[in-house]
């Protein structure tokens, strides 16, 4: 049986050859946009919940020009199928897209872009927190929370960031210590959060 340390040194290989299949970071690139990964996988503690953060920085963001890349990576066979969202109009100011993936072990990743101007208050701010967490992240915290997001149950939907938070910040090792923390910090929206 595979421990959870290989399940997440695996994930992260599949996690590549997804971003590589479909084409994501040179379909952007190629039409003049800055596009940054994020989250788990940028740092390395991609667990059980298969998702690959995206961000998008463009001049001016509009809606045609972002569904003809999306039509380009959504042609891939892979591809099961997507959403959308138009949050131009709200404080979030992007275009949010969620594209679903099935892999040949017929998993579902889910793959989010979000795609927002340059001039959003937002730009770089989620690569600044990603870069932070993995300068300071240890083997041991590492350790921890991968574990916490492996014994996570697959129906409970928890943010990154609240793990990563809990055991740097708050010293948080194991599963229920953690769900009773997070009763204490409840999050609401966009966590602000940098270590």
């Amino acid at each position: 049986m595979e421990t959870f340390l290989q399940i997440a040194e695996r994930n992260q290989k599949t996690a590549y050859k997804i971003i590589k299949d479909l084409k994501i970071e040179s379909l952007y690139k190629d039409i003049g946009c800055e596009i940054n990964l994020v989250g788990s996988l940028k740092s390395g503690l991609l667990m059980k919940h298969l998702d690959i953060d995206f961000h998008v920085y463009s001049d001016v963001v509009e809606i045609k020009e972002s569904f003809l890349i999306i039509l380009k990576i959504v042609k891939n066979p892979s591809v099961t199928k997507f959403t959308f969202k138009n949050l131009l109009n709200t404080d979030e100011n992007c275009l949010e897209w969620h594209i679903f993936y099935k892999d040949k072990f017929d998993k579902i990743w889910q793959i989010d872009i979000i795609h927002m101007p340059e001039k959003s208050k937002y730009h770089g701010y989620f690569e600044h927190v990603t870069e932070r967490i993995s300068s300071i992240l240890t083997d041991e915290m590492r350790y921890k929370i991968l574990k916490l997001k492996y014994e996570t149950p697959d129906d409970i939907k928890i943010a990154g960031i609240e793990y990563y938070r809990a055991v740097i910040e708050g010293g948080i090792s194991t599963y229920n210590d953690f769900m009773n923390w997070r009763k204490e910090l409840p999050s609401i929206g966009i966590i602000e959060w940098c270590p």
